[in-house]
């Protein structure tokens, strides 16, 4: 008996403007400019965070990324409601990933600059480990623990302990939230681990992004009241980067790369990220590139690849 599940009927369908698929080395492509987009992500939060409040812009970012990816679906036949089976999925990856890590992050780096920003943000594969073997008891080789304890000793070098005023509470609040936000976003990835749901995570994402929008603004609104963007052309700029471009097109390459990449490429390749905001935010910021920052920074990215090698990937994959 034939299926009559949503997962066998898109909604909406428009097959005359079916786009067919790139050739592997245009994915490739269209995954390195993602990753470029996703560092430079960045520095322009950071100068986007001038013109908007944290909330609001991470409001903004959301709506248009869900517009976006609504209407390339829309076109390609592709919009499809989640299951019931996708709800726990949409509601982790929604809240959590998206609207704690983006606002949570959006607050921390009005006191933090954009490269450790970068950095700390994208300590998220240091997390899963101990967490799923303390708490879930996986199992773990040698060299994926190794690689956890090397990263979180890069934590270290880059926070400078010694050199941190322990009285300027906006940093310390500002750090502290970053490495939350890469916890918050640890766990969500651990949930995806071991839950599975009907639909991939393309077919997802702007349901997710939709639910996110629609907590995010109301929330904005009580906290940081009415609309604060300025609508400078440097707002508009800055929001056309981070929705369509860093939010919707970075997720559609990168969930295209997944299906013809090795776990391993993508985790390693996903290095990348923090590396091209740690330059761009000193190129184009001018942000100091400290040794802290410097040593740190690449402390905190081997032990990443560490793991990532010899978990064949997993993480990097679970972030995409």
């Amino acid at each position: 008996m034939p299926s009559t599940s949503t997962q066998n009927y898109p909604i909406f369908s428009l097959k005359r403007f079916q786009v067919s698929l790139p050739n592997q080395l245009k994915i490739v492509l269209m995954f390195a400019l993602a990753v470029v987009a996703l560092g430079g992500n960045w520095p322009v939060m950071k100068l986007g965070l001038e013109h908007i409040s944290p909330l609001w812009f991470a409001a903004v970012r959301f709506v248009m990324g869900c517009v976006c990816l609504f209407f390339l679906q829309a076109i390609t036949g592709k919009v499809k409601l989640p299951t019931r089976k996708d709800l726990p999925i949409v509601a982790s990856v929604g809240l959590v990933q998206m609207m704690m890590f983006t606002a949570l992050g959006a607050i921390a780096m009005l006191s933090v600059s954009a490269g450790r920003s970068a950095v700390l943000g994208y300590t998220t594969p240091l997390w899963v480990t101990p967490i799923a073997l303390f708490v879930l008891r996986e199992r773990f080789s040698t060299m994926q623990i190794a690689g956890t304890v090397i990263g979180f000793v890069g934590v270290l070098i880059l926070l400078n302990p010694a050199t941190i005023d322990w009285r300027d509470t906006a940093v310390l609040q500002g750090n502290a939230l970053l490495l939350f936000c890469s916890l918050c976003w640890a766990l969500c990835i651990l949930h995806l681990r071991h839950h599975k749901g009907d639909s991939n995570a393309y077919q997802l994402a702007p349901w997710q992004m939709l639910l996110a929008s629609f907590c995010l603004i109301p929330l904005a609104y009580y906290f940081e009241g009415s609309f604060t963007g300025d609508f400078s052309a440097t707002f508009w700029w800055v929001m056309l980067y981070m929705g369509p471009f860093a939010t919707a097109f970075s997720f559609v390459a990168i969930n295209a790369a997944s299906k013809h990449l090795s776990s391993a490429s993508m985790s390693n390749a996903m290095l990348g990220v923090p590396v091209t905001g740690l330059l761009a935010s000193t190129v184009f910021l001018g942000e100091t590139l400290t040794l802290s920052l410097a040593l740190g920074g690449a402390v905190i990215l081997g032990g990443i690849m560490c793991v990532s090698l010899a978990g064949r990937g997993a993480s990097g994959r679970q972030k995409c």
